[in-house]
């Protein structure tokens, strides 16, 4: 148990946690987030359809691979423009909208 405990002191970090703080904020954000994973679903689809690589995706959304990287990382908090954008581009649809009755 002292070597473990031992090992554990010896790689414990610096830098306080911020473990708390991250899970709140994935709390208070999870309704776009999910959009937004939901988005990058939809473009992984797409990629593997296409055989396209992130730089292939890149190429036909006219944005950098490493916006793409961003997007696929389903954190981006997008505006109605850029889902538009990217749906018309690649002549797909990313969203759709449960309307309750």
């Amino acid at each position: 148990m002292s070597k473990t405990l031992d090992f554990l002191k010896e790689h414990e970090s610096q830098s306080p946690s911020r473990f708390v703080e991250m899970a709140t904020w994935r709390k208070e954000n999870d309704g776009w987030l999910r959009w937004s994973r939901n988005i990058a679903l939809s473009l992984i689809d797409y990629m593997q359809s296409h055989n396209l690589s992130r730089t292939g995706l890149a190429e036909e959304l006219g944005v950098t691979p490493q916006y793409v990287s961003k997007i696929l990382s389903g954190k981006v908090n997008f505006s109605f423009k850029s889902v538009y954008e990217i749906e018309n581009k690649l002549g797909i649809s990313c969203m759709s909208v449960n309307l309750a009755e």
